[in-house]
């Protein structure tokens, strides 16, 4: 029996390091964003934040799925987000373009970083919030810190696909950098996805949904991501209406 609990202590404490490999593995995949930058690869560099973001994505689920969420896993994720999603961004924008600007150039790519920060400081604080209603874990408050970065780049991974400097212009990318940036931080509610349940009879149909934009993923990366981007900003006056409606509802 001894021998069976200390078996089961070793997997647990096993269970418990698979969320914090995946989200080692995101702040590497950050840092490498930031070598190809400095190479001017900037598809590579793309490509290994949004590699950041898959990983990000999954040791969340992986942890709830397998209750191996801990205390230091939610910093660790926090630290991580910050580099991948709030540095590495902000850097590839100002290598890319905005050191163009001169010094409001980087002012700017700084505010971007900034309130990344904060908005992932506040988000952690929120999670130790007892007293909000159980549907409200259905919304974030603001931007979160992955589909920040990912609209940050959005200017850059459009030049992947058309060729013409005025997606280059640093004026244009420093209002993108400043509306991301206020979104970010703002109380706008948004989706989190997080609690998403599909129901079984739609799970054939959505099964074939994700192999169709797999296969868009495939034979076409850039243009199914940046469908991806589109679509979520058009999710977020969707996202706000669908929290007030809730919050009506509630009586909250």
């Amino acid at each position: 029996m001894f021998k069976s609990r200390k078996e089961k202590r070793k997997s647990q404490s096993f269970n418990r390091m698979i969320p914090n490999i995946l989200t080692m593995l995101a702040l590497c995949a950050g840092l490498t964003s930031l070598r190809f930058g400095m190479e001017g690869k900037w598809e590579a560099a793309v490509a290994s934040i949004i590699v950041a973001g898959v990983l990000d994505a999954l040791d969340g689920r992986i942890a709830r799925l397998i209750r191996g969420t801990t205390k230091f896993g939610a910093e660790l994720d926090s630290l991580s987000d910050f580099l991948a999603f709030g540095i590495a961004p902000a850097v590839l924008l100002f290598l890319w373009t905005m050191k163009e600007a001169g010094p409001i150039g980087w002012v700017l790519v700084l505010l971007f970083a900034v309130c990344c920060a904060l908005r992932l400081a506040r988000f952690n604080t929120d999670m130790d919030s007892q007293h909000l209603p159980v549907w409200t874990k259905s919304f974030f408050t603001g931007v979160p810190a992955p589909a920040g970065g990912g609209l940050a780049l959005l200017p850059i991974i459009i030049s992947f696909q058309v060729e013409n400097e005025l997606i280059r212009n640093p004026q244009l990318v420093g209002i993108l950098i400043v509306v991301i940036s206020a979104l970010m931080v703002s109380k706008i509610p948004t989706y989190s996805f997080k609690q998403v349940r599909v129901p079984h009879k739609y799970v054939l149909l959505t099964m074939l949904f994700v192999g169709l934009i797999a296969a868009f993923a495939v034979g076409a990366p850039w243009l199914t991501i940046t469908i991806i981007l589109i679509a979520y900003i058009i999710s977020l006056p969707l996202g706000y209406r669908s929290f007030k409606k809730l919050q009506k509802e509630q009586g909250n």
